[in-house]
């Protein structure tokens, strides 16, 4: 509870720098910009923060500014089920705004983030007003199904160097993760986090995918060399 109150307390306005970071905000009109901007939000999340948890009611409507955040859930035995990991540029819980539902999911700081926030009644201003705004939600609704269809099928692959490529390319959706750009910066025990593999067997396999230059491991993240690789290799 200490937490979500810090979080809560450490917000701010964006600077400008923050806003231009956004990449909605350049697809408002000049009169929406001037009205949601300032209602616009940011905290700096500790490692291990909550932004969303389970059965919570929606308030915000999150995006990742920097950093690195994982979605998950508790099955009924006790077990944390990660779904994937959100990377700067990634805007999350459109649908669940959009229903004004409680939260279904955790969302969790992964390493000190950056998180922006826009309150739940001002987005439903936008969906109301804002014709470049409800296109940008829509594509990020097409993405995200074709996203957890794929986290569906990621489930079942038991082949590790399978499970991590396409994990990968899930972080590098350049339409959901604006943000990550050619390099992600990520470590293997997060890595390890998000797939639901050992550290040692995603180091392995990171190998793999470097060897086949699908990726090159560098210092402090890793740098795409082949997407639609990553998307449909077979090992």
């Amino acid at each position: 509870m200490v937490k979500e109150n810090s979080v809560h307390q450490r917000r701010r306005p964006l600077t400008l720098a923050e806003l231009n970071d956004i990449p909605w905000l350049r697809l408002l009109q000049a009169d929406e910009r001037q009205r949601i901007a300032p209602q616009l939000v940011v905290s700096d999340l500790l490692t291990g923060d909550h932004v969303c948890r389970i059965g919570k009611p929606v308030t915000y409507w999150f995006g990742v500014l920097s950093g690195l955040l994982k979605m998950s859930t508790d099955s009924e035995s006790g077990q944390t089920m990660t779904f994937t990991g959100i990377p700067p540029g990634g805007w999350f819980g459109e649908g669940t705004a959009i229903k004004r539902e409680i939260y279904r999911y955790n969302i969790q700081a992964l390493r000190p983030s950056l998180v922006a926030g826009m309150p739940v009644d001002t987005f439903h201003w936008l969906i109301d007003h804002s014709l470049g705004f409800n296109r940008f939600i829509m594509q990020q609704l097409n993405e995200r199904l074709g996203q957890f269809i794929a986290a569906r099928e990621m489930d079942r692959m038991t082949n590790p160097e399978l499970r991590l490529a396409r994990h990968l390319a899930a972080l590098f959706n350049p339409v959901l993760f604006s943000g990550v750009g050619e390099v992600l910066r990520i470590t293997q025990q997060e890595l390890a986090y998000l797939v639901g593999l050992s550290r040692q067997r995603v180091n392995e396999a990171l190998r793999v995918l470097e060897a086949r230059q699908l990726i090159r491991v560098e210092y402090g993240g890793l740098r795409i060399l082949d997407l639609q690789g990553l998307r449909t290799a077979f090992f």
